[in-house]
């Protein structure tokens, strides 16, 4: 869910600006999955945006102080939430660790990197929602570890119902600070797209699997 119209605004403007996120109906992206996509986001990007970094860092910060009062610790999920995570709770003066994809295959084998003690509070950091999947994981591999997960808060989401369901399914409360409906909006707005292709990009959302261009 978005927590603030007013953010979700500013970030889809951001992204756009800086091509995090570009837009293409008309010569669809191919994911690794195979599925055929009107839009590619790249968040890591964001990075590199003295800016656009700070603005990102700030509106995690203040809603986790917010929503999140209780938090202990910020964790990233591996790899881009990783930088994200770390620049939120040095916002907070929080400890950090992060979640990798899976165990190390030497030394320590550690899943998770960092000081984490059973029954802390722990947020989650995450660039990017598109199924939920990763990210669920990384909730999964936390509350094994002992930990209290409060909630997870990314970057963007393409709000596919399979996602949200995922998250309630797993009793994880989350929040984006921007979503694709904004995004198209703020596209349209601003003459990064026309009407029409608007309508084919609101189709390929109501239905990636079966969409064709």
């Amino acid at each position: 869910m978005i927590y603030n119209n007013v953010i979700a605004r500013e970030v889809a403007e951001y992204l756009l600006e800086i091509k995090a996120v570009v837009l293409k109906p008309d010569e669809p992206f191919t994911w690794a999955s195979g599925l055929k996509s009107p839009i590619y986001c790249d968040n890591r990007k964001t990075l590199s945006f003295n800016k656009v970094r700070s603005y990102i860092k700030t509106a995690f910060a203040d809603t986790i102080a917010e929503e999140f009062e209780t938090c202990e610790v910020i964790a990233g999920v591996a790899t881009a939430g990783i930088p994200h995570g770390v620049l939120v709770a040095d916002v907070l003066n929080k400890p950090f660790v992060y979640v990798r994809d899976k165990a190390k295959a030497h030394g320590m084998e550690n899943l998770i990197e960092g000081k984490l003690e059973k029954g802390q509070k722990v947020v989650l950091i995450e660039d990017l929602i598109s199924t939920g999947g990763s990210s669920l994981k990384a909730v999964d591999a936390l509350r094994t570890a002992g930990a209290e997960v409060l909630g997870l808060g990314a970057i963007f989401t393409y709000g596919f119902d399979k996602a949200e369901k995922a998250f309630e399914d797993a009793k994880c409360k989350f929040f984006t600070l921007s979503d694709y409906p904004t995004l198209l909006e703020v596209a349209l707005r601003q003459d990064y797209i026309k009407k029409e292709e608007k309508e084919t990009l609101l189709k390929w959302y109501q239905n990636p699997e079966g969409w064709k261009k």
